[in-house]
């Protein structure tokens, strides 16, 4: 490992390494209430808006007491339309309503209400198994299991395609194991959502290259 590179691991985590659960006010830990929280905020990340404006409006889905699957499911669409709209995410708030409802349902259904059931015994199959929730697709999958390598350590390094993109825009080797080894194991998910952060962002890119320089 270089000098270099090791300087760039050290700029995303200390410039852009907060992961996006810890920026909405999730206190991720292997329960069910918080990885609930996340699995809502990725739904919504993984829809073709804001990063910001995804995460007001998980913030305010919260706020009106739809934090477990039961008072999402329990909560009537419009509730949960208008908790959309507090938070701005306005151009898929309908159907995200619906959606949220059902992702609630089946979570309960299935799974307890408890997505440590659907974790597995470290077999590699929590993506397959969130797809099967309505409105997570392989993008909402990647954005939570991302974030839950902080608390699932079986799944670490998870780095998605995203975040292999910022690897190569700021120089570092793309590769999960490569990545792996510039960081703690305990911040992976930061690093994970530093890569992603300078994906989506090619100024903030340019300032973790240039804080590589030394």
């Amino acid at each position: 490992m270089s000098a270099r590179t090791e300087r760039i691991a050290r700029a995303l985590l200390d410039r852009c390494g907060r992961t996006y659960a810890d920026e909405t006010g999730i206190r991720l830990r292997n329960a069910p209430g918080s990885l609930y929280q996340l699995l809502v905020l990725s739904h919504l990340l993984s829809a073709r808006i804001r990063a910001d404006v995804a995460m007001a409006a998980a913030r305010a889905l919260f706020d009106a007491g739809m934090r477990d699957p039961r008072h999402m499911r329990g909560a009537s669409w419009q509730d949960r339309v208008d908790a959309l709209g507090a938070g701005h995410y306005r151009r898929y708030d309908e159907r995200t309503a619906t959606q949220l409802g059902d992702e609630a349902g089946l979570l309960l259904e299935r799974y307890g209400g408890d997505l440590r059931r659907l974790r597995g015994d470290g077999d590699g199959k929590a993506a397959g198994r969130l797809t099967e929730f309505r409105g997570i697709g392989p993008a909402g999958a990647d954005i939570f299991l991302r974030e839950a390598q902080a608390v699932w350590p079986e799944y670490a390094p998870y780095i998605d395609r995203k975040a292999g993109d910022g690897a190569e825009r700021v120089g570092l080797p793309p590769s999960p194991g490569a990545l792996g080894g510039l960081v703690a194991r305990e911040d992976l998910a930061r690093l994970s959502a530093g890569l992603v952060r300078v994906a989506l962002d090619k100024k903030l890119a340019q300032d973790v290259v240039a804080a590589g320089r030394g």
